[in-house]
């Protein structure tokens, strides 16, 4: 196997914020960019495309990295680390004035970015987190959420997940997927829902994360209702494990971004946006799925989730600690 440097010399050390999309990470990374100190990538294995937008050619949805194909991945990921921008590149596939606008905009944060430490906010590289610790000397933040919210979030905006995704993923499949194969190829039947797909994709995604977070003593899994409840405290606690300074200036952000007179729910134009009433918030879910959709997350994910939530969060109030 050909050997690939990781980071370009002088390259600072990575951190990874990951989780199942709806988990809360875009929240977290928007207030770690807030300290000034890191740099801001933004799902550079998500498959969608369009001008100025960066990314690293992947072929599926949370692709499997480890030293057996990571010249594959590599020499993309490597100059997004040191926010080396492709502006020529970029700039002749844009085909109107907001794709040019947009251009302009990614490579101006690139650019600023340079000299800070590469914050890459990507859900989709949470079965690669450990290469990302072990090659990049990455810090890795895996978020949480309860999986009643993460479905109800992914029902809402409609999103569902086709499973070919890791089943045609041989070396994902051997280390660590091969005991949900079964599971995973029936999910793919048109009879099973949004509900139930999402609810095994939930299975799977936690069930790596509880052997990962055994295996790095490092790895940091932070729950988003805890972080919700108590954004203050927990986002100081994260900033000092991650050795950024919680300044009076980050400590405001997170009290504008969770703040009770913010909205209770996001707007679905705007999956994105990081203003919340983030402790009212938590029972959102509650009202968006019924009973029935309740009992059949609760039955497939039942297990992994008592690894997360001990408590019993099925049937007592979201607010309970």
């Amino acid at each position: 196997m050909t050997s690939v440097e990781p980071l370009p010399e002088g390259a600072r050390r990575p951190i990874l914020v990951t989780g199942m999309p709806r988990s809360g990470t875009t929240w977290v990374a928007r207030v770690l960019e807030a300290s000034g100190q890191v740099g801001y990538l933004n799902e550079p294995f998500n498959l969608a495309k369009d001008p100025g937008t960066v990314r690293v050619p992947v072929a599926k949805w949370f692709p499997y990295i480890t030293e057996e194909n990571e010249t594959e991945i590599l020499p993309s990921l490597a100059p997004l680390l040191s926010f080396r921008y492709p502006l020529a590149l970029e700039l002749t596939s844009c085909r109107n004035r907001t794709q040019l606008l947009h251009t302009v905009k990614s490579w101006w944060g690139y650019t600023r970015s340079r000299g800070r430490r590469p914050l890459v906010k990507e859900p989709h590289a949470v079965f690669s987190a450990e290469w990302f610790a072990n090659r990049l000397a990455s810090d890795t933040v895996v978020m949480v959420r309860h999986p009643a919210a993460v479905v109800s979030s992914w029902k809402r905006l409609d999103w569902t997940f086709d499973f070919a995704n890791l089943l045609e993923q041989p070396h994902l499949l051997r280390d660590w997927l091969a005991p949900f194969e079964r599971d995973m190829r029936a999910a793919q039947r048109d009879s099973v829902d949004l509900v139930d797909r999402v609810a095994l994709l939930w299975d799977v995604v936690h069930r790596v994360v509880d052997t990962l977070r055994a295996r790095m003593p490092m790895l940091r899994v932070v729950r988003h209702e805890d972080v919700a409840l108590e954004p203050v405290p927990r986002f100081r606690d994260l900033y000092a494990a991650l050795g950024l300074a919680f300044t009076p200036a980050v400590e405001a952000t997170v009290a504008r971004s969770s703040s009770p007179r913010n909205p209770t729910e996001l707007r679905r134009e705007e999956p994105h946006a990081v203003v919340l009433a983030s402790a009212a918030s938590l029972g959102n879910w509650r009202h968006r799925l019924d009973e029935a959709e309740i009992g059949r997350i609760r039955r497939r994910t039942e297990e992994t989730a008592a690894l997360y939530y001990p408590e019993d969060k099925w049937s007592s109030d979201a607010r309970k600690r």
